[in-house]
């Protein structure tokens, strides 16, 4: 599944590379190879669940292992291997088949079915090359990337570039990306066929306008542009835009809406779907933002960050954050953070039993529904740069943890935890 939030924390650095010198010696743009292992821990919880149409739990846990690779091919070349799983359970999720698991449970929205639809895992593979020219002022690079779970698999490509310039305080980037992606569809339990041959337990007579989808594929293409400039001494700042451009099936099909001009179906306290989401099959996104670090003194730095994004769906959203890293040695920083966000509902979007059953398009997930968020964090880091630790042959490099506290208005909640080791190899 992929509907669930992950939280990144944003740390901005300008890096300056070393040029060959007069006796013909290059640097190499990485020195030896790294390993860095990364592990997050989510919790989320709520009562707008997707699945069961807006009303419902929206508990969740996920637990995410990756380990990242640097691989210095040449003086020039690096080679990066990104590769992990997440793992999660999920009581929304559960409920696109409510009726399995234990048999002495009443199947309702507010309670998770223990069924095979409760947890999945996603796995995912990226490598990217990257080359860097021999004045250091441009680099290339490409990667893919490859992700499966159970009812989605999605393959992608992309290419960039960069170039510093104005004796590199400036520096222009460009990159593209593609997806193609594949649904295997699974719709609510009760809209497949056969669920009521064994099961007529329900009153009344059941009703709904439901189809499968036509088309299982989703492509998406975006182009990213940035530009970063050191302003003076103290100040550094960037602008970016991107332009994203989706195509498919952008519905998500296990995702239930209810009719207000529809009767109402119950099995036990679940009330059966009038249909799934439908959404329109193209979707055109642009976000524009900026940064701007200011850096105080040796020990403290002001991080800042602004993004507009609008799409034609009708969704605006706004988001602000501040990161305030404080030097506390030469090894341990502090990092406490803030991040805003608010958000316009998106034109289909409906709270349970608003939408009619004759309109083209619907959905009551309450990520598309108007709300706004805060988040608090703060992250720890240690850093050795001489690596004087050593395991076997692995010294250590730094060492991250951060923790966040979300907040929306609809009622979501969620905690997350990451830690990271960035490990240099003799």
């Amino acid at each position: 599944m992929s509907k669930y939030f992950i939280f990144s924390f944003i740390l901005c650095s300008f890096v300056g590379f070393s040029q060959q010198d007069s006796t013909g010696y290059k640097k190499r743009v990485l020195e030896a190879a790294e390993v860095e292992l990364l592990f997050s821990y989510y919790n989320q919880d709520g009562r707008n669940a997707a699945v069961s149409g807006g009303e419902g739990s929206e508990e969740l846990s996920d637990a995410t292992s990756s380990i990242i690779v640097q691989l210095p091919l040449n003086e020039d070349d690096v080679l990066t291997i990104d590769t992990g799983i997440s793992a999660y359970t999920s009581a929304s999720s559960s409920n696109i088949n409510p009726f399995d698991g234990d048999i002495n449970r009443v199947a309702s929205p507010f309670s998770a079915s223990s069924g095979a639809s409760s947890k999945d895992v996603l796995a995912h593979f990226n490598p990217t090359y990257k080359h860097t020219s021999d004045n250091r002022n441009s680099n290339y690079n490409f990667n893919a990337y490859i992700a499966n779970e159970y009812d989605y698999f999605s393959f992608g490509l992309g290419l960039g570039y960069s170039h510093l310039f104005n004796e590199k305080n400036t520096e222009f980037s460009i990159s593209g990306k593609a997806y193609f992606d594949t649904w295997n569809p699974q719709y609510p339990i009760e809209l497949r066929d056969g669920f009521f041959d064994s099961r007529i337990d329900g009153s009344g007579t059941y009703v709904n306008q439901f189809s499968a989808f036509e088309n299982e594929n989703r492509n998406s293409y975006s182009v990213s542009l940035g530009l970063l400039q050191i302003l003076g001494a103290k100040v550094q700042g960037s602008i970016f835009m991107d332009i994203v451009m989706q195509k498919g099936l952008l519905s998500t099909p296990f995702q239930r809406v209810y009719f207000s001009d529809t009767a109402d179906f119950f099995i036990q306290d679940f009330q059966l779907a009038d249909d799934v989401e439908r959404l329109p099959n193209t979707r055109l996104k642009i976000p524009i933002g900026a940064r701007l670090n200011y850096f105080i003194n040796d020990l403290v730095v002001l991080r800042t960050y602004y993004r507009f994004y609008s799409d034609d769906w009708g969704l605006r959203s706004h988001t602000a954050s501040l990161e305030i890293p404080i030097k506390i040695s030469d090894a341990f920083t502090l990092y406490p953070t803030y991040r805003f966000y608010n958000q316009t509902a998106a034109d289909y979007f409906f709270e349970k039993e608003q939408a009619l059953s004759t309109l083209a398009y619907y959905t009551s997930d309450f990520d598309l529904s108007k709300y706004n968020s805060h988040q608090y964090g703060l992250g720890f880091r240690y850093r050795d740069i001489f690596t004087r630790t050593k395991l076997l042959r692995f010294g250590l490099k730094n060492v991250d943890l951060r923790l966040a506290n979300y907040n929306r208005s609809t009622g979501l909640d969620a905690f997350i935890i990451s830690m990271g080791a960035t490990f240099v190899v003799d």
